[in-house]
């Protein structure tokens, strides 16, 4: 996925997980009212007059919120709600009257509605509402997807990773989690060991890569006072931490080649002597290794003892990046917004589809590490409004389509900067042709591409793009 920019019929392709809003409310003016307001956020959205048109509706396909009238005629709000549970058909519900009363909204909010609005209706509240209420469906989703509190999503990808999770977790078997940097590799660690016998025990982390090679020994084993220069009083080694549980030795690719032989004798005779001293210890414990190198590849290279490799490659698990996982993004992206406004003590922003859109196409070269720094700078400067992402063009990826890829570019393995300057100046153009040269609000060229105006009027003005009659 490389951020050269799409249009608005492209926007219109891109699978954001977000089913539609349903809207039942007798009155025509609020039906158009809300829709145009939602529609300008960028959701999806149906409208119904009555209950009895929208039960048939709601039988049939998924919604990931109803805002529902109290009075409508023949079936009114509450009645519909009861019979949707009845019906077995599970939606975050926003009620509005136009006669509100408390004893109304208590009912409405012991009923589980998410919300209930007197009209007229602030136009803030009831997207806030909406909001809290997709976030709602996203987590009774994923409670029936998932069963880690850790892990999040509800790819297939993700599934997959989760079922060699728990056929894995309970035996003693050494696991070897590979992925790129950034992709959660310890919370699997945890998982895993989370999920086993062992789980009562310590789990012990080691990152290989910030160990100074003359410390190897020392930090694995241990030592005895007075074994080198510093000793100055005994010490226990990660192995003795982690006895009757689990070692996760993060980067283990990192270990130096004439060290690795030390490792392979612990794990092969589950036994070790502490740097100065005689005495041969016993051990057990379940190892856990991971890496972002191809181990493989380093074998063949000389560089990773082929014994150690498969002594710890008994049961791979492959971590795919997040670009290959994009359904996670809405999932991980609302996570982590709940988390930043907690600790970061920031207002509760919305994440608009074309906000998702805009997640969805960038490369993510750092993964979900980089996620969530993204989703932190964005809250902050969001200060409760929708999210803006302003990620960078030339190193995220276009989705398949959405550019005519020049033949030379075919055959090419890369675009060089002209080239790939062209290719963002083209497609900018594409996105203002589509909407006008509109740059601001509703369906403007910045919505639909997630950017600040004042992001895109600073790339028109770099890239010397000009009109006739601008409409700005």
């Amino acid at each position: 996925m490389v951020s050269l920019l799409v249009s608005k019929s492209e926007i219109g392709q891109m699978k954001t997980t977000i089913a539609p809003v349903c809207v039942v409310d007798d009155d025509l003016g609020v039906r158009e009212a809300v829709e145009n307001l939602l529609r300008a956020e960028g959701f999806e959205v149906e409208v119904y007059a009555s209950a009895q048109k929208f039960m048939t509706r709601a039988k049939l396909a998924p919604l990931s919120c109803l805002i529902l009238d109290v009075q409508l005629p023949g079936l009114d709000g509450f009645d519909l709600q009861k019979d949707l549970a009845e019906a077995g058909v599970a939606v975050p519900i926003i009620f509005l009257t136009g006669h509100g009363s408390i004893p109304m909204s208590v009912r409405a909010i012991k009923a589980g509605a998410v919300e209930f609005l007197t009209k007229p209706f602030e136009a803030d509240d009831l997207l806030n509402a909406v909001q809290e209420a997709v976030c709602t469906s996203y987590s009774t989703e994923l409670e029936t997807v998932n069963d880690s509190v850790d892990i999040l999503g509800e790819s297939g990808a993700l599934k997959a990773i989760l079922n060699r999770i728990r056929a894995v977790a309970p035996t003693d078997s050494t696991v070897m989690i590979l992925g790129e940097t950034g992709t959660g590799k310890e919370l699997i660690a945890k998982e895993i060991h989370k999920r086993s016998r062992r789980a009562d025990k310590p789990l012990i982390r080691v990152n290989c890569a910030s160990i100074p090679k003359e410390l190897y020994e020392s930090e694995f084993f241990g030592h005895v006072k007075g074994a080198f220069t510093g000793a100055f009083k005994d010490r226990l080694g990660r192995f003795e931490a982690a006895d009757g549980g689990t070692l996760f030795l993060d980067e283990v690719g990192e270990i130096p080649l004439d060290l690795q032989s030390k490792l392979l004798r612990v794990l092969q005779e589950k036994q070790y002597e502490r740097v100065g001293d005689e005495k041969t210890k016993d051990v057990d414990v379940r190892i856990i290794a991971a890496t972002n190198r191809d181990l493989s590849a380093e074998v063949g290279a000389g560089r990773f003892r082929e014994d150690l490799y498969y002594r710890l490659n008994v049961f791979p698990i492959e971590v795919v990046p997040l670009r290959e996982r994009t359904e996670d993004i809405p999932l991980l992206a609302r996570h982590f917004m709940e988390i930043v406004a907690k600790d970061m003590n920031c207002p509760m922003a919305r994440l608009t589809p074309a906000g998702i859109a805009t997640l969805q196409d960038y490369h993510w070269p750092g993964n979900i590490r980089e996620l969530r720094n993204v989703i932190e700078r964005a809250m902050i400067l969001a200060q409760g409004a929708a999210l803006q992402f302003d990620l960078p063009i030339a190193i995220s990826q276009m989705r398949p389509g959405a550019i005519p890829v020049p033949p030379e570019a075919e055959r090419s393995e890369f675009l060089t900067e002209p080239e790939l300057q062209r290719r963002e100046r083209d497609n900018l153009l594409i996105v203002l042709e589509k909407t006008g040269w509109k740059i601001k609000g509703p369906h403007g060229a910045a919505e639909l591409l997630g950017v600040k105006p004042t992001t895109l009027l600073s790339r028109i003005k770099k890239m010397g793009l000009r009109r006739d009659e601008p409409n700005l």
